[in-house]
């Protein structure tokens, strides 16, 4: 009998790991049956980083979305309903296991690296003027701003057209995987390192 835990009891963590060593602390792949934490770690600085990276994706999967610090898109089916949004990120995770042959948590560590970016732009006032000054991201913050921009692109894909939210999750998480120009997250990321590297 095996009794090696599967996450979403479909798919074992085996062999899977963490390749950028600046990320390898803060993305826990310990597997969970049901990934679902019910938040009680919220309050612990750093905790989020023991929380299974799925899981992680999942509570993204939550908040359809912000710009400018208002949302831009609301969905209001998805939000606070955790089972909702993890039967969405299974969904879409047997679609890309399905078309890639390769291990759901794999695809998931894999795009997650990648959309990761490694600088930003700020803002710092000298003389009462403001200047972009670039500066490196924490590796905690990379993943954050990696998870928003891949669950974002899949909404805005999706919202108000004929394509579901899984199948726009499966492929741009697909796309993440690939390091593909198609992905709005890698996209997105490139133009920020860009930024950066302008404002040197």
């Amino acid at each position: 009998m095996d009794t090696t835990i599967k996450f979403f009891n479909k798919w074992s963590t085996e062999g899977v790991k963490v390749s950028d060593f600046g990320l390898a602390k803060y993305i826990s792949i310990e597997p969970k049956i049901v990934p679902k934490t019910g938040a009680r770690y919220a309050g612990n600085r750093f905790h989020k980083s023991q929380t299974f990276i799925v899981e992680r994706l999942a509570a993204k999967m939550m908040n359809s979305g912000h710009k400018g610090k208002k949302h831009f898109m609301s969905s209001g089916h998805n939000t606070g309903k955790k089972n909702l949004s993890l039967g969405i990120v299974e969904r879409a995770l047997t679609k890309a296991h399905t078309k890639l042959k390769v291990n759901p948590l794999a695809i998931v560590v894999r795009a997650v690296e990648n959309a990761a970016p490694r600088e930003e732009v700020i803002a710092i006032e000298y003389g009462g003027a403001r200047y972009p000054k670039a500066v490196d991201v924490a590796p905690q913050r990379r993943i954050d701003l990696a998870l928003r921009n891949i669950t974002q692109s899949a909404y805005v894909k999706s919202f108000n057209k004929k394509l579901k939210v899984e199948d726009a999750l499966a492929d741009e998480l697909i796309n993440c995987y690939q390091a593909s120009v198609k992905s709005s997250a890698i996209a997105k990321k490139r133009d920020l390192e860009r930024q950066a590297a302008s404002s040197k």
